[in-house]
């Protein structure tokens, strides 16, 4: 029998090594939380209140509530948010929301902000939950809207495929993990390996309420082509938007996406 090739040999430990250091460290890769001491408080301009949602007896969710005006309050936006920072960081995109009549509930992730707990896909899914099952104390489905923003659409489109809101709205969604991470790794049996799969393309399947979806063609983060396969698993009425140069971050500036947002906000 022949030697293995030198070449073949490096190659062979290189992709191990990647291998390896992806399985172990996927979390820190995928996941970039920030940590906020339990005591501290937020400096936000728009009117808030801490919420706690006992997870178990280790951990809790924490939620903020950027409350507005009863008189003006229509309903409500779960929002999920992307796989950085914290709440602090998508403070931002609320004014859009009640500026409308809309109050928003944003929680962070466990391990993010002051949630506590082991991040891992199951959690977030019924972290979700938790913060739909406490919105349906104070609204009617047809009053909670479901929004996700980039890692947190994976989030979002699970929730809105098993609990009714009155719309699902995307932003810069991901196919699946699994497909999107596939795009670079490829060579690895990521069905295995990956321990975050989201596969939204399934969720939306069974997702009832109606779908609006922003996307960007020049997304650096995650391309425009892994998100348009969603396309495929719309429903008819459903909308796919696209922004042309818009890319993961700025989609919020563009006047395709405010006009839109405009539209579905202000209707009742």
């Amino acid at each position: 029998m022949k030697k293995i090739p030198r070449w073949l040999k490096i190659v062979l430990i290189v992709y191990a090594l990647i291998g390896i250091a992806f399985y172990s460290f996927q979390k820190k890769i995928l996941f970039q939380p920030v940590v906020v001491a339990r005591d501290s408080v937020y400096q936000f301009e728009q009117p808030y209140e801490d919420v706690w949602i006992p997870v178990d007896k280790n951990s809790e969710t924490h939620m903020v509530h950027f409350t507005v005006p009863d008189s003006l309050r229509k309903g409500v936006v779960l929002y999920f948010h992307g796989n950085r920072g914290n709440i602090r960081r998508y403070r931002r995109f609320v004014e859009k929301f009640t500026s409308h009549g809309y109050a928003v509930w944003m929680p962070d992730y466990p391990g993010f902000g002051k949630s506590t707990g082991d991040l891992t896909e199951q959690a977030i899914y019924d972290q979700a939950l938790q913060v739909y099952k406490r919105a349906r104390q104070f609204y009617q489905p047809d009053q909670i809207i479901i929004y996700g923003k980039s890692m947190g659409t994976g989030a979002a489109t699970q929730l809105a495929s098993v609990r009714d809101c009155k719309r699902l709205i995307l932003e810069t969604p991901y196919n699946s993990m699994r497909s999107l991470i596939g795009m670079y790794l490829w060579m690895y049996p990521l069905q295995s390996i990956l321990k975050y799969q989201f596969p939204s393309n399934e969720f939306m399947k069974k997702v009832t309420a109606p779908v609006t979806i922003f996307h960007g063609t020049e997304d650096g983060v995650i391309p425009y082509r892994n998100a348009a396969k969603l396309k495929s698993v719309l429903k008819p009425g459903d909308e796919f938007i696209t922004i042309e140069n818009g890319s993961h971050r700025d989609l919020n500036t563009f006047i395709e996406m405010k006009s839109k947002m405009d539209s579905l906000l202000r209707s009742r």
